[in-house]
């Protein structure tokens, strides 16, 4: 089987294991596919090699009538994410061709992890940057506000980039060089050090290294 480079996974929580010195690890749970080749990309098709995947299976009568076209080619089975992984040689897949968290990792290798981070809505300067804020007494009247932004003379503007309340979070986050502590082969769970981006149940991308 080729060896693609990476796997669309869900993350189920975090907890500990131990080691063979008995250190405590945390560790990110995560269910690693299986995941279903939907269609090829080709540079003379679409500009680009890739392979199109579906994950976690979706019900037809949830789907709607394109969705069930386009999946319609790969198989009956309907998901509920789709993604796309570059690949070198897309011609040495197969529409309908299962990969399995087991068939591109091992334990001890080192991989990216991308996901939405938790959203928090919009923000102040304080939450949102740790500012410091005002005092809260003797009369003061400037407590969580950002303060200056700018001068009025020159250049007369706010400059870009400058810490200001917004939203904050629901951001697409990549967490590099994870280590695979375990890979449960049965239960398509895959453990990585550390944290991962987003809530329970969120939807991730791993990708190997190399």
């Amino acid at each position: 089987m080729p060896k693609t480079i990476g796997i669309l996974g869900r993350k189920l929580g975090m907890t500990r294991v131990y080691n063979d010195i008995g250190r405590s690890i945390p560790v990110t749970v995560i269910e690693a596919g299986p995941c279903t080749v939907l269609q090829k990309k080709t540079v003379d098709g679409e500009g680009y090699n890739a392979i199109q995947v579906g994950f976690l299976e979706k019900k037809a009568s949830r789907m709607s009538r394109p969705e069930a076209g386009h999946f319609k080619r790969s198989g009956d089975k309907g998901f509920y994410h789709v993604s796309e992984f570059r690949v070198k040689d897309p011609d040495s897949y197969e529409l309908g061709q299962q990969l399995t968290v087991q068939d591109i990792l091992e334990i001890g290798a080192k991989v990216d992890i991308s996901g939405k981070s938790k959203g928090r809505g919009f923000q102040g300067v304080v939450k949102r940057h740790g500012f410091r804020g005002g005092r809260a007494t003797h009369g003061s009247k400037f407590h969580r506000a950002p303060g200056s932004i700018g001068c009025s003379a020159w250049p007369g503007k706010v400059i870009k980039g400058k810490k200001l309340p917004g939203r904050m979070g629901n951001a697409l986050i990549t967490q590099k060089n994870l280590k695979v502590i375990d890979i449960r082969k049965d239960e398509n769970i895959l453990l990585v050090q550390g944290a991962v981006p987003g809530a329970r149940n969120g939807l991730v991308k791993i990708f190997t290294k190399g």
